[in-house]
């Protein structure tokens, strides 16, 4: 192993992109230029799309690319996605029948937007999250990609800037697929706004269950949740629920 003379414990994440895999090495440490050296004769034997060490670059061979609906997206080092292509697509296939004929989408927590691209077929998005470097990949994709509708994403913290129901008041339909931590500010606002239907994703029943319980008490219904087991072989399941607002 190369990293053996670091001597620690690694983190490494792997993503299967069009070009070759996307390697991603976190815990290492500073590490010796000898070293950095050998990672990249790794990286080139094995022919990797890219391999960065905590987001920086060590050695690219190809931009590490996938699709995602009608969009091809860049990504930077280190992306969050779905742990399998299937899951992801029936998150985004239960998400999209959720908000159904919605013409104007707010997408929180958005990411490098699996769900915001593929949703721009139909609807106008707005897409926030804090995450810099995954709003910039997903606008330069919404603005290269032909036939979608427009798409405008902003890097906004929404655990310390939710957006407020006045933000909200244009909008027919609003995702939030927060971190295992939920969504409690923002389900507040949500819960306050009059958005049609709220649509959760989340990765933590007990997150989960708090959030619902601030929007049921805003005056939502929870009309429908649908559990996605995506990781085999472990307890960890994906949750997508569709909140309507009482009438």
């Amino acid at each position: 192993m190369a990293l053996k003379p670091a001597n620690k414990p690694l983190d490494i994440q792997v993503t299967a992109t069009r070009n070759g895999l996307d390697v991603d090495v976190r815990g290492s440490g500073q590490l010796p230029p000898a070293l950095i050296a050998t990672l990249s004769h790794v990286a080139e034997a094995h022919r990797l799309a890219r391999l960065t060490r905590h987001g920086e670059l060590v050695l690219i061979r190809a931009a590490p690319m996938i699709e995602i609906g009608a969009a091809r997206l860049v990504l930077p080092p280190g992306s969050f996605l779905q742990a399998t292509v299937a899951g992801e697509e029936t998150l985004a296939a239960l998400v999209a029948a959720h908000c159904g004929k919605a013409k104007h989408i707010a997408d929180l927590f958005c990411g490098v937007g699996p769900f915001a691209l593929r949703l721009a077929a139909r609807a106008r998005i707005a897409a926030f999250d804090s995450n810099a470097a995954a709003v910039t990949a997903l606008q330069k994709a919404a603005d290269t990609a032909s036939g979608l509708k427009p798409i405008k994403a902003e890097i906004r913290d929404l655990f310390r800037r939710p957006l407020v129901a006045q933000e909200l008041r244009d909008i027919d339909a609003a995702i939030f697929d927060p971190p295992r931590q939920g969504a409690e500010v923002q389900s507040k606002h949500l819960a306050a706004s009059r958005i049609p239907v709220v649509v959760a994703v989340s990765c933590s029943a007990a997150t989960f269950a708090r959030d619902a319980r601030i929007l049921i008490d805003g005056g939502y219904s929870l009309e429908a949740v649908t559990p996605v087991d995506q990781f085999r072989h472990s307890p960890h399941i994906e949750l997508v629920a569709k909140f309507v607002r009482g009438r």
